[in-house]
């Protein structure tokens, strides 16, 4: 979850000249990747290992394709089975597949992606979400936007990113199942934040808004957190991103609002 505008302190210019093209960046080894509307946008480029090259990769993704509509989209396109749950959200919902493959087989899709937040999500819904025809879709969502990953953001626009994605699903014939955000004290990534207070206001929000249209709301915060609202030792491998065990607490909750949405089992 690195936060992204710290990618321009490498000294890469984002500003477009005026005989460029927006997307141009100056030193950019992806420039000659399609722009426009085309047949396919998604050129494939390996991720580079090293830092800089990194930087200058993502700094590549986040203007070409802000949303990372690229990153699921032969997944998707390469479904076998259909999509009963569509889990959307970031790095907590994109690293549970790695961590609790099982959870994610008769139906239940994972949708995550590391860094994500709400705006850049909202971006995507349609593709990763709508398109696929889930009967419920399962949103955790906040972290990121807390920690200011691609830039500032007044509550209200957060709070009505998420508002939007559920009247999205609900237009479609969707359910939907709210998470709470899981604790977290601190961001490594961002260490001047101190997210605790936020966190806990914002799921009140979501519990709230929940109740009121009749979603599913699932509490993985009170199981996670401790008194001080960070996670419980153990359950995180920084103090955000949940390990095994922390997706082992998870895991029940998961699949018991699935239940109480969709009915019966899984």
């Amino acid at each position: 979850m690195m936060r992204y505008p710290k990618l321009l302190a490498a000294g890469l210019c984002l500003t477009a000249s005026a005989v460029s093209a927006q997307t141009n960046v100056p030193g950019d080894p992806y420039a000659g990747d399609p722009v426009g509307i085309v047949a396919d946008p998604c050129p494939a480029h390996s991720k580079p290992a090293d830092g800089q090259g990194w930087q200058m990769w993502n700094l590549h993704m986040l203007t070409r394709d802000h949303g990372q509509l690229c990153r699921y989209r032969a997944q998707n396109a390469a479904l076998t089975e259909p999509a009963r749950v569509v889990f959307m959200g970031d790095s907590i919902t994109d690293n549970w597949i790695g961590a609790d493959p099982s959870l994610f087989t008769h139906g239940l899709v994972d949708r995550g992606i590391s860094g994500q937040t709400t705006p850049q999500m909202l971006l995507r819904f349609r593709q990763d979400v709508i398109a696929l025809r889930p009967k419920a879709v399962h949103i955790m969502a906040g972290t990121n936007d807390i920690a200011g990953n691609t830039g500032a953001a007044t509550v209200e626009t957060v709070q009505g990113n998420i508002e939007t994605m559920a009247e999205l699903a609900h237009a479609h014939g969707i359910k939907v199942i709210l998470a709470s955000i899981p604790p977290a004290a601190a961001f490594p990534w961002s260490p001047e934040k101190h997210p605790a207070p936020q966190i806990l206001a914002f799921n009140r929000w979501l519990r709230g808004y929940a109740t009121a249209h009749g979603y599913t709301y699932v509490d993985y915060h009170a199981a996670l957190t401790t008194a001080e609202g960070g996670m419980k030792p153990g359950l995180a491998s920084d103090g955000v991103h949940p390990t095994p065990a922390g997706y082992a607490v998870m895991r029940p909750l998961a699949l018991a609002a699935v239940a109480k949405t969709l009915g019966g089992g899984r």
